[in-house]
């Protein structure tokens, strides 16, 4: 499994202190990027970096797997993220997604900080769905000339595991499928499930003279179905559970 095999670099990377560093006060962005990036390189792995706008961040070569990483500031925003038009799924393209969630100082003393806590989690963790494509469409004839276009440019904001779980809070923990075996230097800290909602969310209506947005809503029919996942943790780290917080 190269997610354990990167895992345990990220791991490693911690304990000895290899640091965030932000180029400029202004990169809110591409500074955990780039700490994962060299995380990919010290394991040896070819891979591909996509770019500004693509998905998933970065794509093993001669392996199907893919990595998406979201970076964020503590304290802030951390049971929620923006997906920038792109819902989380754990199968793109032909490949399977794993996300890497990893918390840093919001407000650090300088341009190097650590990585406070990690969790890399399969994307159907987030989201089971495989069959949804998201497309950006247009429409023209707005304002009182006819010439504006509106153009619907989606933004979906999803839960993060440090929203959706207990025990990853300044932990380092890794989230698979149960069929996964990662070998004698793990051990699993939980089991968890996510049972699929009874309504689907379909389609949305926009009135522009109320800024009223309504749903349509479907009878889901696979509702109630259960998506399994384990939490490991490397040996020799804090064996606190995970389990799925309570709402």
């Amino acid at each position: 499994m190269r997610c354990a095999e990167i895992f345990q670099r990220c791991v490693q990377a911690t304990n000895q202190h290899e640091l965030i560093v932000r180029e400029t006060a202004k990169d809110k962005e591409f500074h955990f990027q780039n700490w994962f990036e060299a995380r990919l390189k010290e394991t040896g792995l070819n891979y591909e970096r996509g770019g500004r706008n693509s998905y998933p961040d970065f794509r093993l070569v001669t392996e199907t797997d893919g990595y998406e990483i979201k970076g964020l500031a503590y304290p802030g925003r951390e049971v929620t993220y923006d997906c920038n038009s792109q819902v989380p799924s754990g199968f793109y393209n032909g490949r399977t997604i794993y996300y890497v969630f990893g918390r840093y100082p919001k407000q650090p003393d300088g341009d190097r900080y650590p990585v406070l806590d990690l969790v890399i989690c399969h994307g159907d963790f987030l989201n089971a769905d495989h069959e949804y494509t998201h497309e950006n469409k247009s429409i023209r004839g707005f304002g009182s000339y006819g010439d504006i276009m509106i153009r619907d440019r989606k933004m979906y904001v999803a839960p993060t595991p440090f929203g959706l779980l207990e025990g990853v809070v300044h932990q380092r923990t890794l989230i698979v499928q149960p069929d996964v075996k990662l070998g004698d230097k793990y051990i699993q800290v939980g089991e968890i499930t996510r049972t699929e909602t009874d309504r689907l969310l379909i389609a949305y209506n926009f009135d522009l003279r109320k800024n009223n947005i309504s749903a349509k809503w479907v009878n889901n029919p696979t509702g109630g179905r259960e998506h399994h996942f384990s939490a490991y943790r490397l040996k020799g780290d804090s064996e606190e559970s995970v389990s799925l917080r309570i709402t």
